[in-house]
């Protein structure tokens, strides 16, 4: 599970970010490409290298091609990405990939962008339909928002962390007047997130808050993870003495329940429920598996006086059990909560792609010592590509599991060296929000 933490402890802006991923390795071109499938022909992203206090550091440039653009609202914008074209398929001129926009890269923008139209909207006390971008920026907004989450998806990062977050302190002149630091928008976004003072001046803009918050599963230390590389991204000023940066950390560390394949520790947690609404249980186990579990399951029991019910089963590595108990709780309306450690065995896992009725489709691979033990398209890949090609989806898992034959994704075969393909976080479906208010320009 290759992770990123974020160290914001010298303040976060989109733009240092940005920078901070691509001096990571992320490629220009595949950020550009996803801002262009946004907003084409409207802004060029470049990077520099320069220092800040002694330190070197990536600035990312965001130049605007257009001439007087319009001032863009939520509502524009969320059309914008929502209206992107998707990445490229076999079908597709090679032409399309120049302009795709990959589908995590979407969902994670447009969860960012909802989260700032929501603090905004709230902060100036307005419908957010009657918000504008125009002191941030729209276009550098979006070139932040999305460059960012693209530079992510090409790394190929699967979990992000970050650090506390320096905000600043005194106040900053803005389009609204003369403000308090953190600018309200930013203490706003900032609500459950751990924050502090850290110098004087802005140091922390809505934009970065907002990417920091909707993209961070958790806020704390650097996790133990196998370190590949680091990237520094720089804000325009030069604070001698105080290097004006953020750092991204990328490196591998086991998913959560994740196995070497050796029998490891892990926690079951039980609760048996007789009053919740039926309905609401595919929601409860979404947000245990959100929140870190290893698996979440029910199973139907019959309680005295003879009640139907169900025991709620949350299988959890020991770490994620506190967090996992408050969920259950949080979720359901019972009144207590049993556990017990067991021993697990898990497969190692990762990810390849086959070719399936003219699209990609991924494959999960379960494997031990080199060998295939277990090969599975992916669902949801074959239930969105049935959709498209007007099929059931049996007709297309049928489809998937024959291709994975033929490419020799068989049981017993030797594990291919084929790259993993990872994923950004699932994020949960946001409701369509309305516009928002004027933002303060980031450094």
């Amino acid at each position: 599970m290759r992770t990123a933490w974020i160290d914001a402890t010298a303040g976060v802006a989109g733009d240092m970010l940005l920078g901070a991923l691509i001096d990571a390795g992320a490629s220009l071109t595949a950020v550009q490409a996803a801002v262009d499938a946004v907003a084409p022909h409207t802004v060029r992203i470049s990077s520099e290298q320069v220092t800040r206090a002694g330190l070197r550091a990536t600035r990312a440039r965001v130049e605007l091609l257009a001439a007087d653009p319009p001032h863009r609202t939520w509502r524009d914008i969320r059309a914008l990405i929502e209206q992107a074209p998707p990445t490229q398929t076999q079908t597709q001129t090679p032409d399309a990939r120049a302009d795709a926009l990959p589908g995590p890269v979407r969902t994670a923008a447009l969860a960012v962008f909802a989260r700032l139209a929501g603090a905004e909207a709230r902060v100036h006390g307005i419908a957010p339909e009657d918000v504008h971008f125009h002191e941030v920026g729209a276009w550098d907004a979006i070139a932040d928002v999305v460059g960012v989450c693209a530079a992510l998806h090409d790394l190929g990062v699967d979990g992000i962390t970050a650090s506390p977050v320096a905000v600043g302190s005194g106040r900053v002149r803005a389009a609204h007047g003369d403000l308090p630091v953190p600018v309200p928008a930013v203490a706003e976004l900032a609500a459950d997130w751990q924050v502090f003072a850290g110098g004087r001046g802005e140091l922390a803009t809505p934009t970065g808050m907002a990417l920091v918050t909707a993209l961070a599963r958790e806020c704390g230390p650097l996790p133990p993870l196998h370190l590949e590389v680091t990237g520094t991204g720089a804000g325009s000023r030069d604070t001698p003495g105080r290097p004006n940066v953020v750092r991204v950390l990328l490196g591998t560390a086991p998913a959560p329940g994740a196995d070497t394949g050796s029998p490891g520790e892990a926690v079951v947690l039980e609760a048996t429920i007789d009053d919740l609404d039926p309905r609401l249980w595919p929601g409860v186990l979404s947000a245990l598996l959100a929140a870190g579990a290893s698996d979440a399951w029910l199973v139907p029991v019959l309680m005295k006086k003879g009640r139907p019910a169900h025991t709620l089963c949350v299988l959890a590595p020991p770490e994620r059990a506190q967090a996992l108990r408050d969920e259950v709780f949080r979720h359901t309306s019972t009144l207590g909560v049993r556990e017990y450690p067991v021993r697990k065995t898990a497969l190692a896992r990762s990810w390849t792609e086959i070719d399936v009725l003219g699209a990609r489709l991924r494959v999960k691979l379960g494997h031990r010592a080199g060998t295939i033990v277990q090969a599975t398209p992916e669902f949801e890949d074959a239930a969105r590509l049935a959709v498209e090609l007007a099929l059931p989806v049996r007709t297309v898992l049928a489809a998937a599991t024959h291709s994975a034959t033929a490419a020799g994704l068989t049981q017993g075969a030797a594990l291919p060296t084929l790259p993993t393909l990872p994923t950004l976080p699932t994020l949960p479906t946001l409701p369509t929000l309305p516009t928002l208010p004027t933002l303060s320009a980031p450094e």
